[in-house]
């Protein structure tokens, strides 16, 4: 956790929070108060083997990647732009396999084409890294289409910072405090989320992504207010109720680009990536596979050595012996 002195990575003071999020119901597993890839290691024991991690570019790093393998758990998630990713076999998929770090790994890159309600279309390319290695049971296709359920993640930031805070700040004035604080707000977080996926359990067929936050939050303030409507569990209480009775619309994929609300510098340009300011409903997605490049020859006419190494470099005017 930041102690409360000068913010140079951010225009507001912050406190740092790394989670580890459920993307079926948006429910916690795990939460640390510090940055991301160095301290994430710290909810690595919450993963199991029947989980598929989902995470962006930024948890790009080889220990890391080699610890969360090391859990049994299975992981897909982005490469960064710079990593290189040697071509060892390449699958019928368009896929191949590859190695990160010690990792064995299949490479999966594609071109993503979204289209818009207005008719407008925006093209990305993404190269995903995955340990799901059988290209039969695992078509990159699909890996592709549901590396997109990661931003969920940030659906739940977004009720964690906006929705629970309405603007508010911490009050506490000692680490300790804010400490506090933020455990109250998961807490509560998490105790919402739980009676929102108890909501839609008992409906067969409801997804829990149309349960909604604010409604669950605003019916629970309530009941706190006037002490009522206390039950027991097995049948959805008030909260539940309520949350049945206005479920939101099946979710649309959108597509929008990405933002800085406050960037360090006043004169911070924004890189252009095509996207759309405000989000758009999409209505078409196309995923295209992209097949590696072919190996290219070797540039240099000499021969192999022998002993599979290169020769050692020469001087001029120095030759090497028996040459």
């Amino acid at each position: 956790m930041d102690r409360f002195g000068p913010q140079s990575r951010g225009g507001y003071p912050m406190v740092e929070l790394t989670t580890l999020v459920e993307t079926g119901t948006r429910a916690l597993i795990g939460a640390v108060f510090v940055g991301e890839t160095d301290y994430a290691r710290r909810l690595l024991h919450h993963l199991r083997r029947d989980m598929l991690v989902l995470w962006d570019k930024g948890f790009d790093a080889n220990v890391f990647l080699s610890n969360v393998a090391g859990t049994g758990a299975q992981f897909l998630g982005r490469l960064r732009i710079n990593r290189r990713t040697p071509v060892l076999a390449r699958l019928g998929d368009g896929s191949y396999l590859s190695v990160l770090g010690t990792v064995p790994v299949r490479i999966g890159e594609a071109k993503v084409t979204v289209t818009c309600k207005d008719g407008t279309s925006f093209t990305g390319s993404y190269r995903l890294a995955t340990t799901l290695t059988d290209a039969r049971r695992y078509l990159a296709s699909v890996l592709v289409a549901l590396y997109h359920q990661r931003w969920e993640h940030e659906s739940a930031y977004l009720a964690l910072r906006h929705t629970l805070w309405q603007g508010r700040v911490l009050r506490s004035g000692d680490p300790f405090g804010v400490e506090q604080e933020m455990w109250a707000m998961l807490t509560l977080y998490q105790a919402l989320r739980t009676v929102m996926a108890e909501a839609a359990e008992s409906r067969p067929g409801t997804d829990p992504d149309r349960c909604g936050f604010t409604i669950a939050l605003r019916t629970a303030r309530d009941l706190v207010l006037q002490a009522e409507g206390i039950t027991g569990r097995g049948t959805p209480g008030v909260i539940g109720r309520r949350i049945l009775a206005a479920l939101l619309p099946p979710r649309r994929p959108r597509v929008s680009t990405r933002k800085v609300k406050s960037p360090i510098s006043r004169y911070h340009d924004r890189k252009d990536d095509g996207r759309p300011d405000t989000s758009r409903t999409v209505t078409d997605l196309d995923i295209a596979i992209l097949t590696p490049e072919p190996d290219l020859p070797a540039t240099s006419n000499n021969p192999p050595h022998p002993a599979g190494r290169p020769p050692p470099p020469t001087r001029p005017g120095h030759p090497r012996n028996g040459t």
